[in-house]
């Protein structure tokens, strides 16, 4: 009776210690299985945090580009606006000086190498130009006006430029080398643009003052011809 009780104390202590081991044992897993959430609940929040904080940086270059391309706008705007205050190129007009600004002595240049390489019209754009934005420059002298006038004479465009030329040259440089032919030349010119009044003037002075010169034989060819045109009138 004694041996059968002290077996079943230890039955029982064994039964309970199975018991309490098995309830231990499910505690451990539960507690590894809560810790586990707990470290994956932490490294959310971190992520979560890490997150915020590169949405943040985000915004800010956002905004950087955002007032970047505000300034670019505007930029582009003004630059249209600048762009269309410039005069446009006039491509009849050889010089274009509200647009480029040339130096008397550029215009000077070019007109003159333009009159050499027989480019008349060029040439006579550059020599009005000159006389008319820089009429006092001490370039200009009764040569500038006499190559001036040919060119413009030449071109068969601006006769009436030819025409101011030589009438200027006429008027300052009396005593000039350039004189009688400036006033030949002036004759031609107002004969080109039908004012054949001051032609004959002009033939009328030449053949009583310079009837053994080269330009009355010029302008006695001219004479001629219109003569010719208008005889039986």
């Amino acid at each position: 009776m004694k041996e059968f009780t002290v077996i079943t104390v230890l039955m029982a202590v064994f039964t309970y210690t199975l018991g309490e081991f098995g309830f231990w044992n499910d505690f451990g897993k539960r507690a590894e299985v809560v810790h586990n959430y707990e470290y994956k609940s932490l490294h959310l929040s971190k992520q979560v945090r890490v997150l915020k904080k590169e949405n943040q940086v985000l915004k800010a270059k956002i905004a950087v580009l955002e007032s970047q391309k505000e300034h670019l706008a505007m930029s582009l705007q003004n630059k249209k606006r600048s762009i269309a205050s410039i005069p446009k190129k006039n491509v009849n007009d050889l010089v274009n000086f509200e647009l480029y600004r040339w130096s008397p002595e550029k215009l000077l240049g070019v007109g003159e190498k333009a009159l050499h390489f027989k480019k008349y019209d060029k040439s006579a754009q550059y020599y009005n130009t000159l006389l008319k934005e820089y009429p006092n420059h001490n370039s200009i002298n009764d040569t500038t006006l006499f190559e001036a006038g040919i060119a413009a004479y030449e071109s068969k465009k601006h006769y009436d430029w030819a025409v101011s030329h030589f009438n200027t040259l006429i008027r300052k440089y009396p005593n000039s080398k350039y004189y009688r032919g400036a006033k030949l030349w002036l004759g031609l010119s107002q004969f080109h643009q039908g004012d054949h009044g001051k032609f004959m003037k002009t033939v009328e002075e030449f053949r009583s003052k310079y009837r053994n010169t080269q330009e009355w034989k010029v302008l006695s060819k001219y004479y001629e011809d219109l003569a010719y045109k208008y005889k039986g009138k």
